[in-house]
């Protein structure tokens, strides 16, 4: 089985405090760390293991500058058998012009499965994989936690809300967006990054992917960023029973609310 994982280079935000740049556009960036993003991790590790019980290869792909090579030798030293950059140059990246580049590098790929992450940590969007599936017309199921290989389909397990799952079964080729839990993605030595460091990356600029200048134009735009404005702090009421009831009810007279 013949597997292409798209997998994204993202900042690590959760305990840092973000400060907008000058541009009013962006993030400022020079002090933050960065990792794969969470839910492509595990895609990554589920073509592994699909690759060790069925046999095939494992091709990782992003879309990205030349430091987001760190994450295409990571999925290297993870198993991964080749891995593609393709370099967006100075363009914005929508999710529709993602995966617009995706499918440009994708469509002349030998695959039989295409996995990707349900969504970005970055953006928290979930768009890409499914606008892909889309372009490349394929069978596609999102949020998925089991995969097994039947033969020439895939039967997935889709996680739904309230805590149920959905069985459905696709016909390969396909593609599936991998949600956290449905594996333990597998340790990376340094020892491995380094022999990983040693294979090669093909890299595609714009122009290997035969896009016109229209094609290339984002169908969305950041006017600017701005954070949260600061709220006040929490009201701690403290008293009675009837003290404290009586003073939510204040409180939501306040706010408007007819008691």
């Amino acid at each position: 089985m013949d597997i292409v994982v798209c997998i994204k280079r993202v900042p690590l935000t959760q305990e840092m405090d973000l400060e907008i740049d000058p541009s009013l556009k962006d993030i400022k960036r020079d002090m933050l760390s960065y990792n794969i993003n969470e839910w492509d991790n595990y895609a990554m590790e589920e073509a592994i293991r699909l690759k060790e019980n069925c046999g095939g290869t494992v091709t990782a792909i992003t879309v990205g500058k030349e430091e987001d090579e760190e994450i295409l030798r990571r999925a290297l030293a993870m198993g991964a058998d080749s891995a593609i950059r393709i370099d967006p140059g100075d363009i914005f990246l929508s999710p529709s012009l993602t995966s617009r580049l995706l499918f440009q590098c994708i469509k002349d790929i030998k695959y039989d499965l295409i996995l990707t992450g349900v969504q970005a940590d970055d953006t928290n969007d979930g768009l890409v994989g499914v606008m892909l599936a889309e372009l490349l017309n394929l069978p596609h199921s999102s949020v998925v936690i089991g995969v097994e290989v039947l033969n020439g389909d895939i039967r997935v397990r889709v996680e739904l809300e309230g805590g149920l799952e959905e069985v459905a079964q696709l016909r390969l080729p396909a593609l599936l967006t991998i949600q956290t839990g449905i594996n333990e993605p597998r340790y990376v030595s340094i020892m491995g990054i380094r022999k990983a460091s040693k294979k090669e990356i093909k890299v595609l600029d714009i122009e290997d992917l035969g896009l016109s200048k229209d094609q290339l134009v984002s169908d969305t735009e950041i006017e600017e960023l701005s954070l949260p404005p600061e709220l006040e702090g929490a009201e701690i009421i403290e008293g009675s029973a009837d003290e404290i009831a009586e003073r939510i009810i204040e409180i939501l007279k306040e706010k408007g609310v007819s008691i």
